[in-house]
């Protein structure tokens, strides 16, 4: 009878961290940037029909990079425990960090327990009634949670597109401008050009009264980057 190979704990832990990692930076980032009229998020997606940002619940959105496959699966369960948690308690009860924790617990799962880690690190972001309200987590592929500030930076070139951010949007911008440095930054970062009609957004809206999320169209975008 033969042995089984044996591998380290800690070996086969981080093996399958940088699994994950390589996997998330062949990802098009995704820029999330908090504002006091409320939150944007913006990334190149050249598919018009699936979307790496999108709403989960009433003031709470969801974004992902990596294999869509599986980022995709986490939304739609993010959308049914919402709906459910929603329907059985009240829609107050929907909070973004009890998303967030349900995704933390399920990535966390995965990776500890599956023979591969999912390849995707998502964001979910809600937005208060004023500023300090808004709640941005950050989930990597492992399940570790955090709560991120006024600026985040999903996939490929995070540090690059955060240095070329630096600077050049505030939180009092208008979304027009804040997008428009948000996508400044990303082709800075990625040294690179970005189709128009490749952008992808989402925007928390803090005045709306229930449904906050909407994306920015077309005209908007081109306006806010002056062609």
């Amino acid at each position: 009878m033969s042995m089984p190979f044996y591998v380290p704990p800690e070996q086969l832990v981080k093996d399958r961290a940088e699994f994950a990692r390589k996997g998330i930076r062949r990802g098009r980032p995704i820029v999330v940037l908090r504002m006091d009229a409320g939150i944007l998020l913006v990334g190149e997606n050249n598919s018009s029909t699936l979307r790496k940002i999108s709403e989960v619940y009433d003031r709470i959105a969801f974004a992902g990079v990596g294999r869509f496959n599986e980022f995709e699966a986490l939304r739609v369960a993010g959308i049914r425990y919402a709906d459910l948690k929603g329907y059985s308690y009240s829609r107050s009860d929907v909070t973004g960090k009890g998303l967030a924790n349900a995704y933390s617990q399920t990535l966390g799962q995965v990776f500890s327990h599956e023979v591969k880690p999912y390849e995707i690190e998502i964001v979910v972001a809600e937005v208060g009634e004023n500023p300090s309200g808004d709640n941005i987590y950050r989930i990597q592929f492992d399940g570790t949670l955090r709560d991120v500030g006024s600026a985040t930076v999903l996939g490929s070139h995070e540090d690059e597109i955060l240095a070329a951010l630096d600077g050049t949007w505030s939180s009092d911008m208008a979304v027009g401008e804040a997008f428009a440095a948000a996508a400044a930054a990303v082709q800075t970062g990625m040294e690179e050009s970005v189709a128009l009609e490749d952008w992808e957004t989402g925007f928390l809206d803090r005045s709306a009264d229930r449904r906050a999320f909407r994306r920015l169209g077309t005209d908007e975008i081109r306006e806010a980057l002056g062609e």
